[in-house]
């Protein structure tokens, strides 16, 4: 019983290790967009046919988002909030890239292809046991 309760524990704490890392690394981004602004993006919006105003939920995707996946609550939701907005950064600002190389060999959007299928793997796999979520509830179930 003791590995199974171990392999447990290491199962979360990759979770841990991935929702930090996903969450921080578009946190940052986000943190950016917070101080400087919101750059291009209500134009890019409007130039693909979409309202510029939808350029605010840069600031769900890029900030409350992270936040509550790196606490663990509501971890799922999060991380689907932010594979949308990678989905709309890359099909808005990156589109050009997708099928390109990098001028060190590696994928030209490796960064943004790391949020995206971090932040789907995260809600795929929920929060795991350390996690604010479970704090909360304190019924053992995991988001």
């Amino acid at each position: 019983m003791q590995g199974r309760e171990l392999r447990r524990d290491f199962d979360d704490a990759g979770k841990l290790v991935l929702r930090l890392t996903v969450g921080v690394l578009v946190l940052l981004h986000g943190i950016a967009k917070v101080r400087h602004g919101l750059g291009g993006m209500p134009g890019m919006l409007q130039q693909a046919g979409l309202p510029g105003v939808l350029a605010y939920g840069a600031y769900i995707g890029e900030v409350l988002a992270p936040l509550l996946m790196i606490a663990g609550a509501w971890t799922r939701v999060s991380a689907l909030l932010v594979a949308i907005n990678m989905l709309f950064a890359i099909g808005l600002a990156h589109a050009h890239q997708i099928f390109t190389l990098g001028p060190q060999g590696g994928w030209a959007i490796e960064l943004q292809g790391l949020m995206l299928f971090g932040a789907v793997a995260v809600a795929l796999l929920g929060a795991g046991r350390f996690s604010i979520g479970r704090l909360m509830r304190g019924d053992g179930v995991v988001d």
